[in-house]
């Protein structure tokens, strides 16, 4: 089987020791020719430091914030075959690139990789019993390649021809713009377009975990975005957004006067601030 040629596209926001690390991670693993690193850096006043040992083919730094814009300029830019797509704050695994390559030459019915993630060390004890309010992005289907709804951007890699064929990643969406939302857009897409999307396990990469994001009010706040980033790429009526807000409203004050369980509280409040951003975004909709 001949090497697939192989574009890393990294999307980075003020994290410069955090980027270090995954380009550390990714360093044993570039083969020259067949592997480019491209970097994607906005919304900061000067471009991250970058380590000596990284091999990055192109740093892209744009100052306004905007991770799709930036994303999508570096896409353009980028060589291979397949184009994977790894968030500032993970570290990949010793065979990452191999896996997946492996992945899309044994898997042509494939267009699209969801790889793995798990935590880097255990939520419990590095953020204590506000742990149930993390949005870490974990991936884990199991140990078997099967096809799967989406991707999710923190670990993902498409076909260069599936992105020729849908388009690019739609820049009203994702961090420095709505906020979110990038992937799932990405997602309903590529399933229009007939296109198909795998799990690929060997793909793993460990993702940070910040305490900071073990907040009640954060979760939230991060929950009703969504929402509202929803109501940007998905038709829901009126109707709709009235009666899931309410149905939510209900689920999470019925927990609270039960006092369930933090891992119940947390996922209702995510449910009700996701419900609350999607009647925002129903408010602010142009008629």
């Amino acid at each position: 089987m001949p090497n697939l040629k192989i574009s890393v596209v990294i999307a980075t926001h003020d994290r410069a020791d955090s980027l270090a690390r995954l380009l550390i991670s990714l360093a044993l693993q570039i083969v020259p020719g067949i592997h480019e690193i491209l970097i994607a850096d906005n919304g900061t006043p000067q471009p991250a430091p970058l380590p000596a040992s990284a091999l990055v083919s192109l740093h892209i730094h744009d100052p306004a914030p905007g991770k799709c814009r930036v994303q999508n300029r570096a896409i353009s830019a980028a060589q291979g075959e397949l184009i994977v797509f790894l968030d500032d704050d993970l570290k990949v695994d010793a065979g990452y690139l191999a896996a997946v390559e492996r992945f899309f030459g044994e898997r042509p019915e494939f267009a699209a990789m969801k790889g793995r993630v798990l935590a880097a060390e255990d939520p419990k004890e590095r953020a204590g019993a506000g742990w149930v309010y993390m949005d870490l992005p974990i991936v884990d289907h199991g140990h078997q390649v099967c096809e799967v709804r989406g991707v999710l951007g923190a670990n993902m890699a498409l076909r260069a021809a599936a992105l020729s064929k849908v388009g690019l990643f739609d820049e009203r969406l994702g961090p420095g713009a709505c906020g979110h939302e990038e992937e799932t857009e990405m997602s309903a897409r590529l399933h229009a377009a007939g296109l198909r999307i795998g799990y690929c396990p060997d793909a793993l990469a460990y993702h940070e975990v910040d305490p900071a994001r073990a907040d009640p009010a954060r979760c939230f706040r991060i929950a009703r975005e969504r929402g509202r980033c929803r109501m940007l790429h998905e038709h829901h009526s009126r109707a709709a957004v009235l009666i899931r807000t309410g149905y939510a409203g209900l689920r999470l004050a019925l927990a609270r006067s039960l006092r369930a369980p933090d891992a119940r509280l947390a996922r209702e409040t995510r449910r009700y601030a996701t419900a609350l951003g999607m009647l925002d975004g129903l408010r602010h909709r142009p008629r």
